[in-house]
Formats: structure tokens, sequence, C-alpha cells
């Protein structure tokens, strides 16, 4: 049998999902940014990738693993907007574009819950460079997860717009004092304005791509991975104490695995205001393996 070439996500956050794929010989698995995934899915290059949920609608025609998905309820932790005004004065966003679903996230929040239309920018992910350039910036993934943004120092404004004061305060052209950066998480954003979970990932194949069985391994990986928090996060932060119990709180916390009724009502009312937006022509529902 042809293993499967399958196409998985390297940060944490994915880690459950893969949990001993790579001892299987019906699969022949691959690691890169979420972004990079959805490239080699549409170019053909992989059968089945981890990809980012917007990516669903962007190539084709492909059908969903059932069962399985990165997903959030509430807050995500590691998928933010960092801003140095209050978000309804924002004027410009700059993004790391390795997550094409949280860059289409933030466009649709832009547009639904904040009222705004920030010019976007890809740049990063530095938070202190882009902060240089944008009023705020999107970070993803581990990089937003341990990201201490409080220790950053805010850009001064041009003149007319904000400066600081002897003890290195910001203040606004009219004297009072700024907030430092602020950290907008984007799961919690979203369930605020829908009351729906938010579905980051899915494992997504052209239609014949799965082989008999495939599914159910998938299903068994994350299984597995859930059973084994702890030792996924020593094994990928395998110098740190600390990182450790990070992650594993993470993973148990934030991030859902289960693609259920709730989540896909969720993925097709982002699929739905993501087309009203104008980042991708057409929402189709979601079909299955």
């Amino acid at each position: 049998m042809t293993p499967t070439r399958l196409g998985a996500v390297g940060y944490l956050n994915a880690r459950p999902l893969v949990y001993g794929l790579d001892r299987l010989p019906r699969f022949d698995i691959r690691y890169d940014v979420p972004a990079e995934c959805a490239r080699l899915l549409h170019e053909g290059v992989i059968d089945v990738g981890l990809i980012p949920s917007i990516e669903y609608l962007r190539g084709g025609p492909y059908r969903m693993v059932p069962g399985l998905a990165i997903a959030s309820r509430g807050p995500v932790a590691s998928v933010a907007l960092y801003t140095t005004r209050a978000i309804e004065d924002v004027r410009s966003i700059s993004m790391d574009t390795s997550s094409r679903t949280s860059v289409a996230l933030v466009r649709v929040l832009c547009a639904r819950l904040y009222k705004i239309r920030p010019v976007i920018e890809a740049r990063g992910p530095d938070l202190a460079d882009m902060l240089a350039h944008s009023d705020a910036a999107l970070i993803i993934g581990d990089n937003a997860l341990f990201l201490d943004h409080a220790a950053i120092r805010p850009p001064v404004r041009p003149v007319g717009e904000e400066s600081r004061d002897a003890a290195g305060r910001r203040r606004s052209a009219e004297g009072g004092e700024l907030p430092g950066i602020e950290k907008i998480d984007l799961g919690a954003a979203w369930m605020t304005m829908t009351g729906l979970p938010f579905v980051y990932a899915c494992w997504v194949g052209r239609p014949q791509a799965m082989v008999p069985g495939g599914v159910d391994a998938l299903q068994q990986a994350c299984r597995a991975g859930l059973a084994n928090i702890d030792a996924i996060s020593r094994d990928y932060f395998p110098t740190s104490v600390d990182k450790q119990a990070i992650g594993a709180a993470y993973l148990r916390d934030n991030i859902k695995y289960h693609l259920g009724d709730q989540e896909r009502a969720g993925l097709e009312l982002f699929f739905r205001y993501a087309s009203e937006t104008g980042v991708v022509p057409t929402a189709n529902a979601p079909s299955f393996y």
C-alpha cells in the first residue's frame, strides 16, 4: 500500500493530532507552518493536510476528516492582536501570515465587531518591529503563547499623536497617559461576537486521498494524544519545566480537538462572514469523508 502523504503542522497545538502517526507505515508525514501545508495540498504535493480552515474554500474539491479540528471555545491564548491603541482607533495592522485563517479572522472581526478598516501589511513575527510600523500586530502559535508583550516598550508615535513624559510613560497629544501594549485574544473575540467556537485548522484532502482505515487512524491518534498531554509537552519543551507546565495547561484548557455540531456551526458562520467580507469568493459548507 502506498503511504498517504500527510502534511502536518509543527506547532505545539497540533501535536495531539499527530501523536504516534510517524510510526504508522500508512502515512508519510512532514511538518510545516499552516500556510505552507495549505500550499502543498493545493499543489498536490501532499494528499491530506492539517490546513488553516479558510483554505478549504481556496482549492479542491476537498473533504474534511470528521470529528477532528484545532478549535477553541473562548480564549485560545495563541492567536492574538497586540495593539498600541484602543482597537476602535487602530488604522494599520501588521500580520504574521503563517496561518491564513488567523489573518482572515482579523479581517472579519475588524469589519463586523470593531467596525474599522485598517491597512494590512505582511510582516514579522517580531512584535517590536511590527508595532514600529503599525498600530497593531497579529502573532500566532508558539510565538504568541510565550510572548511577554508587557516587556516591550510601545513605539513613540509622531508628534501630535503621542509622546513620553520624563518617567517614560506614554502620553497622548492632550497629555493623558496611554496604556501599554494590549493583547486581544481572537478566540475570545469570536466567542463574544458569535457565541460559537472557532475552528482554526482541520485535516483536509481530496475526495479519494484517504485510504481505507485512514480516518480511523487519525481519530485514534488524537485520542492517544489527548491521553498523553503531559508527555507531549515534556517532549516539546525538553529543557524547560515552566514551559512544560504552561504547554500542558494550554493543550488541556484552551485548545479543543473535537469537531462537533457547535464547531461546525462556528466554521460555517466563519465561512459566510469571510465571504461577505471579501476574504473568499464563496462560502461552501464543508463535506466530509
